[in-house]
């Protein structure tokens, strides 16, 4: 059975049922439908976040496809229920761009998935496109002060850095040029479009407390400079209050369930490649007020989503794992040591072996934020007893915790081990998480700590016009703002084709961008864009609908 006619045979309970489980009145539920309610932000409770159990759920570098971070999770929250754990998956919202690009949907796979998985994985509650309205509100009154004659803040077309957006991946918007037509269309400029995911009002979004904060982070948005030199922000355009305006609602986390019945809150989808990649902090709030365990992921590999989850996420929240589960996978480790990705489902011991140097190098970099870590391995039917024993043995011989993972063949069930071991792990924490950096360090010294540290790397090498650009962030006063690095996920450094655990390599940051709204600053290093593009065959080509209205081809 596929992912869809998986989530199609089991009959979803009422969210109102759901609701009950985590005790919340159902007066406080906000229905879309019989399986899907928003959740205001007044049942966070901070005392009771601080007694919680927070679990995060990261990965190796993974492959194409993903290596199940989102799956594991969803097992892991109903293996915990099984053992009379009170738990809650707190995941982010999928993008359309890689529903119809490379994965087809991204709300677990098998078994342990959170329905109604269609509507997840397509317009959900509207969040996304709420923030892309948002966002591209603030581009209409930027070209509009830009043309007005009476009430021109002197805004140098040539400056201005805001992008619009859209939540699809479309290449042929990076880089394009607008306001043409003449004295009626504005002052033509180059400008781009982001992916909805990579917009700075995602970013907000998942960083802000409440209603007046997000709209403060709105109106301290910088969009360029005048022709004096002086910067503008969202607030010179009395934008901030339309802006949240047009959050009011997406900024209340999503309650929805597992297929075995469970709860799952789910808010916000920032990619961890171009963005913080982890959901916000209202919705990790609210699981934590709301249960014993809060099982959470960051996207892509442990040296994106891990690290900005501890320094940027947590920092801002006040919050800290009491562990961290590695997902791990065969294939994935068969593809670092030099399988090709139509070869990594073949046995091939040899290659497996090669490849664990990758699985090392996200154990190194996790153990530097001193939290419990215990490795997951995600099975897959190719998985042979030699490659699993492998594996195993190369784990315990670390000294690290590890379990087979069934999550997407048997649900909560395939979890058990791994869910002892979590809670075990989480039992032994002790601490607080380490920062790598300090705010306090300078912004080249925060990268190098990134680089070195984290991707196992040796320097951070500025470009001409990179080095000009910090120069003048430093001089504006952001040079205390954390680190969001836009890299590729598929390898530790900045070449996705050095794959496994690469030495001897610098991160080069091409250019900066500034996300004075969400709080940090965002180096880009080498081709990352972004912006998307579709892959030679798009998932969307698979997608269909048939005359009653059955959906194929969405996984």
């Amino acid at each position: 059975m596929t992912e869809i006619q998986i989530a199609q045979s089991v009959t979803p309970k009422h969210i109102k049922e759901i609701a009950a489980k985590l005790a919340i009145p159902e007066e406080k539920l906000e229905y879309y439908g019989n399986d899907k309610a928003k959740l205001p932000l007044n049942i966070i409770d901070d005392e009771k976040v601080k007694t919680n159990n927070l679990i995060l759920v990261t990965a190796i570098t993974p492959t194409p496809p993903g290596e199940g971070k989102t799956t594991t999770s969803i097992g892991l929250v109903d293996a915990l229920n099984i053992l009379e754990k009170k738990a809650v998956a707190v995941i982010r919202e999928p993008s359309l761009g890689p529903v119809f690009g490379i994965k087809g949907g991204a709300a677990g796979g098998g078994w342990s998935q959170v329905i109604p998985m269609v509507d997840i994985n397509l317009h959900f509650t509207g969040d996304f496109h709420a923030i892309e309205k948002a966002n591209n509100l603030l581009s209409a009154l930027i070209e509009n002060n830009i043309q007005s004659k009476s009430r021109s803040l002197g805004i140098d077309p040539r400056t201005v850095v805001w992008k619009r957006c859209m939540d699809m991946n479309d290449r042929g918007l990076r880089t394009i040029v607008a306001a043409l037509g003449g004295k009626a269309g504005g002052v033509p400029r180059e400008t781009g479009f982001n992916i909805t995911a990579a917009s700075e009002i995602m970013a907000i979004l998942c960083l802000a407390t409440d209603l007046e904060d997000l709209k403060e982070k709105c109106g301290t948005i910088y969009i360029g400079d005048t022709w004096q030199g002086k910067p503008v922000f969202a607030k010179d355009l009395n934008a901030e209050g339309a802006m949240a305006v047009l959050l009011k609602d997406a900024i209340k986390p999503n309650l929805v369930q597992t297929l075995e019945g469970n709860p799952a809150i789910i808010h916000g989808g920032p990619f961890a490649n171009i963005a913080q990649g982890t959901n916000s902090i209202v919705a990790t709030k609210m699981g934590m007020s709301l249960s014993d365990y809060t099982i959470t992921e960051a996207g892509f590999g442990s040296d994106l989503g891990a690290e900005k989850f501890m320094n940027i996420k947590c920092r801002a929240a006040g919050i800290s794992p009491k562990a961290v589960v590695l997902v791990a996978t065969i294939r994935a480790l068969k593809y670092h040591g030099g399988k090709s990705l139509k070869e990594i489902t073949q046995e091939d011991v040899e290659a497996l072996v090669k490849g664990l140097p990758n699985l090392d190098g996200h154990i190194a970099s996790l153990k530097s934020f001193g939290i419990p870590i215990v490795i997951s391995i995600n099975a897959f039917q190719s998985d042979t007893e030699a490659e699993i024993q492998v594996l195993k043995d190369h784990c315990e011989k670390l000294g690290n915790p590890v379990a087979l993972s069934y999550g997407w063949e048997k649900g909560g069930k395939g979890c058990l081990d791994l869910a002892e071991k979590v809670i075990k792990a989480a039992d032994s924490c002790t601490s607080q998480f380490h920062p790598t950096y300090n705010l306090e360090d300078n912004v080249h010294n925060k990268m190098e700590k990134i680089c070195q540290t984290i991707y196992g790397g040796e320097h951070v090498v500025l470009s001409d016009i990179a080095r000009s650009q910090l120069v003048k962030y430093e001089v504006m006063g952001f040079g205390n703002l954390p680190i969001c690095m836009a890299k590729t996920e598929k390898s530790f450094s900045d070449d996705q084709k050095r794959l496994g655990r690469p030495k001897n390599f610098d991160i080069h940051i091409r250019e900066f961008e500034i996300a004075a709204g969400a709080g940090f600053i965002v180096p880009i290093a080498g081709n990352m864009l972004r912006m998307p593009g579709l892959p030679a065959t798009p998932a969307a080509e698979r997608i269909t609908i048939d005359k009653n209205g059955v959906i194929e081809g969405l996984f």
